[in-house]
């Protein structure tokens, strides 16, 4: 059913815009004048064309599910911690901009600034379609504000993103599975300083290691491990396939998959360029706050063009 109303919404979209081309092109046809009082409904036009595009190349059913979104910062400390946060606030504007909905799934804050870790369920229609697009390591160039001397500093975190996995796609095997629980760290008051809310999940198979401690439940954040789990275990067979696919007809992975994607500069110069497709844009506040949904689409139908 949801596959179908996915379908019945593109078709819909479709007819849509085929009748708006139509009636925009008669009027300018009966009076060529109006083109430029018709610039506003062509734009609009346009937009959506390019919605259209990128919601058929979103093709795979995967493009649908939500997804699990995971952020690390890389060594550096401070800093980078700081950046990953920055990166952090960027996807929940974006989400927010979206209209997706975000759960927390588990945070862990910086000794002084930033976060040391953070993961995030972001809900709603091709969430993993569109966010798939943003998994690799980001790179920030700026003068540092925890440098007393007010050297530039070049910082990464790497951003992971899964689909969410439902419990029929993979079953997971409790034997397999070791629990153990510990006492939350950080700020949350003295409920998770005193009880050992926090719990980590070790898948032993693969030796996958999930820890949650955001909820002020224990059961909550083995519930929040189970389900990231079950998210990279999904991800790492689609991976394996893909892998197998690839070895038997010959092709050959994209170099620098799951590398530097994307540059962030805002010292010497201002400017975001993402490395895959060469897009860049100067309004990096515009990008940091969230408006990143062109890196996306560049990326995702460069991707079909070259039959990636």
């Amino acid at each position: 059913m949801a596959e179908l109303a996915t379908i019945k919404e593109k078709l819909e979209l479709f007819d849509r815009l085929e009748s708006e081309m139509e009636a925009v092109d008669e009027l300018i046809r009966e009076n060529p004048s109006a083109a430029q009082e018709l610039s506003v409904e062509i734009e609009t036009i346009e937009k959506s064309l390019d919605e259209l595009e990128l919601r058929l190349v979103l093709s795979d059913p995967d493009d649908l599910k939500n997804a699990i979104l995971t952020i690390h910062p890389g060594a550096g400390g401070t800093e980078s911690q700081d950046w990953a946060q920055m990166l952090l606030r960027m996807y929940l504007r974006w989400a927010e901009r979206g209209g997706y909905s975000v759960k927390t799934m588990d945070y862990q804050p910086g000794e002084e600034a930033g976060i040391k870790d953070a993961t995030f369920l972001v809900e709603g229609p091709y969430a993993y379609g569109y966010l798939k697009a943003e998994r690799g390591v980001h790179r920030l160039v700026r003068i540092s504000p925890f440098d007393a001397s007010h050297r530039r500093h070049t910082s990464f975190a790497s951003v992971f993103v899964y689909p969410e996995a439902e419990e029929v796609e993979v079953e997971l095997d409790m034997n397999e599975i070791r629990i153990e629980t510990f006492r939350a760290s950080g700020p949350g008051g003295q409920h998770m300083q005193k009880n050992d809310t926090a719990v980590r999940v070790t898948h032993e198979p693969t030796g996958i290691v999930i820890s949650c401690q955001s909820e002020r439940s224990q059961h909550q954040n083995k519930l929040n491990a189970l389900r990231i789990l079950r998210a990279r275990l999904y991800e790492a067979e689609r991976e394996a396939q893909k892998e197998e696919i690839m070895a038997k007809t010959g092709e050959k992975r994209e170099i620098g998959w799951g590398h530097q994607i994307r540059s962030y500069i805002l010292h010497p110069y201002r400017m975001v360029k993402d490395h895959r497709t060469d897009y860049e844009t100067g309004n990096t506040d515009a990008v940091l706050d969230g408006e990143i949904t062109e890196f996306m689409r560049k990326y995702l139908l460069s991707g079909e063009r070259s039959g990636k």
